[in-house]
C-alpha cells in the first residue's frame, strides 16, 4: 500500500472504525513509514500490462458510483509512465455514463484482478478523456490491433495503489488459460490412446 493510498483511503472516520475494531494500532505504524513509492514500479507495470480486463469505478452527479467492466486484449490498458495508464474508449452500448461521470468529477477506482493467481491491484487516480482531434500522437500509443476505431483516449494519473490480500479470491480461468493447463494432459491422453490401438492391432482386438 502506497503512503498516499492510504492518506486517501484512511479518512478520520474509517480510522475511528478501524480503532473501535482494534485494527487502528497496526495501519497506525504503517502510517508514515511505508517504504513504498506512489510510482509504478516494474512490478506493477508487468502486472497491469497482461490483463485483458478491469473494473473502473466513477461517481455520477447524483453521488452514486458506478463500476464499468472494461475488457479487451492483453495489455490493452496501457503504462505510460510511473504514474499515467491509459487505454483506448471503443464504441460500446452508447450509454456514455463513464465518460459522463468524468466531466464532472475525474476520481477515478481501478480493480485489476488475476483470478488463477489470486491476486488483485487496486489503483486510485484522476481521468480525463482526450479527443480524437486533440491529442492524435497519445491516441495512437493507446490503440490496439481492434477491428475498430476509437472515439477517445483515457488517460489516468495515478495517485496511490495497494495490492490486496489474496483471500476469498476464488481461482478462474479463462477458456485460453484452461487449454494450457490441459495441454499435457491431452498430450498424454493422445499418447496412451495410440499405445492402446497398437496394442489392440497386437492383440487382435476389435
Amino acid at each position: 500500500m502506497t503512503q498516499h493510498f492510504q492518506d486517501l483511503v484512511f479518512t478520520p472516520q474509517v480510522k475511528q472504525i478501524q480503532q473501535e475494531q482494534g485494527s487502528r494500532n497496526a495501519y497506525a505504524r504503517l502510517e508514515g513509514h511505508s517504504t513504498a513509492t506512489d510510482a509504478l514500479t516494474d512490478r506493477e507495470a508487468e502486472f497491469i500490462a497482461t490483463r485483458d480486463s478491469f473494473y473502473m469505478a466513477t461517481v455520477s452527479e447524483t453521488g452514486w458510483p458506478y463500476v464499468q467492466h472494461r475488457g479487451g486484449p492483453a495489455g490493452f490498458l496501457k503504462v505510460i509512465d510511473a504514474s499515467t495508464i491509459g487505454f483506448a474508449d471503443y464504441r460500446g452500448n452508447r450509454q456514455y455514463v463513464s465518460v459522463g461521470n468524468l466531466h464532472n468529477d475525474d476520481r477515478v477506482a481501478l480493480f485489476l484482478m488475476d483470478y488463477p493467481h489470486q491476486r488483485r491491484l487496486k489503483l486510485l487516480g484522476h481521468a480525463r478523456t482526450v479527443d480524437t482531434g486533440t491529442e492524435p500522437e497519445l491516441l495512437a500509443k493507446l490503440q490496439d490491433d481492434y477491428a475498430a476505431r476509437a472515439e477517445r483516449g483515457i488517460i489516468i494519473k495515478v495517485e496511490g495503489y495497494d495490492w490486496n490480500c489474496p483471500q476469498h479470491i476464488t481461482p478462474r480461468f479463462t477458456e485460453a488459460e484452461l487449454l494450457e493447463i490441459l495441454r499435457p494432459v491431452q498430450a498424454r491422453i493422445a499418447a496412451l490412446e495410440q499405445e492402446n490401438a497398437v496394442l489392440r492391432r497386437q492383440t487382435g482386438a476389435a
